[in-house]
């Protein structure tokens, strides 16, 4: 792993592979670790750069709400370390957010986008509210009943019946985060902005990609997306969740 300062906080992120250089951006709970085993099929072909998003896996927190600003610095500032100009970016849930205020930030950075498992429409209120629930429950009871709430929605029907394998990689790497990275992140994501009006000035090529098991982000959120980016293309893995990947 590598380390940059970036203002207030430590981010960590690895490198695998030799090739174009392509940014992968993991949801939450989680962190680079989500990509491994994608990258065995990917790093024969490409120099995979996977940050731990802050408040994730080995990078901190900095002081306040993890907002999407600070996210889009961060990956800006990793690129420049590992010696990227511009590139593809691939993000998952968390990470298709922040890809949405990085276009607005440096879009002359991106070749190409892949949007997986997101939604480009701000919180409502009443998730909004929910979300600040979590972050003051998690600090008052711990992370763990965040966690077991969160895995039947982040994880499919299919996979949870047929592969504890991934259930189990998915809390290890949940477990990594504290409760103050947990609440962090949580009040970052209710203060976002809504991006749907920011995806109609999307020029890059750009698959969106949704599992069908998919209830937080499903296909409604992946159409969306593909009506409003000229010549996107749509992708639903069957029986997959959230963490369709």
């Amino acid at each position: 792993m590598q380390k940059i300062n970036s203002d207030d906080a430590e981010i960590f992120y690895d490198i695998v592979g030799t090739g174009p250089s392509v940014v992968l951006l993991h949801p939450t709970p989680a962190d680079h670790e989500f990509f491994l085993p994608v990258s065995q099929f990917l790093s024969s072909k490409y120099r995979l750069i996977m940050p731990d998003l802050r408040g994730h896996g080995e990078s901190s927190l900095g002081n306040g709400p993890a907002i999407m600003q600070k996210h889009a610095l961060d990956v800006a500032r990793v690129m420049d370390h590992a010696g990227v100009d511009r590139a593809p970016l691939l993000g998952v849930s968390i990470g298709g957010r922040v890809i949405f205020e990085f276009w607005r930030r440096f879009r002359d950075r991106v070749t190409a986008l892949v949007l997986c498992n997101t939604e480009a429409r701000a919180d409502s209120p009443e998730a909004s509210a929910n979300r600040l629930r979590n972050a003051e429950d998690v600090l008052k009871r711990g992370t763990e009943p965040f966690f077991e709430s969160m895995l039947p929605k982040l994880i499919g029907e299919t996979t949870r019946r047929t592969r504890p394998d991934l259930v189990e990689g998915a809390l290890r790497m949940a477990r990594r985060m504290s409760p103050e990275d947990v609440a962090g992140v949580q009040r970052g994501m209710a203060e976002r902005p809504d991006s749907v009006s920011t995806l109609k000035t999307i020029n890059v090529p750009t698959v969106i990609i949704t599992g069908d098991e998919d209830v937080l982000t499903g296909v409604p959120d992946a159409e969306l997306m593909k009506q409003n980016i000229a010549g996107s293309e749509m992708k639903v893995v069957t029986k997959a969740g959230h963490f369709s990947p």
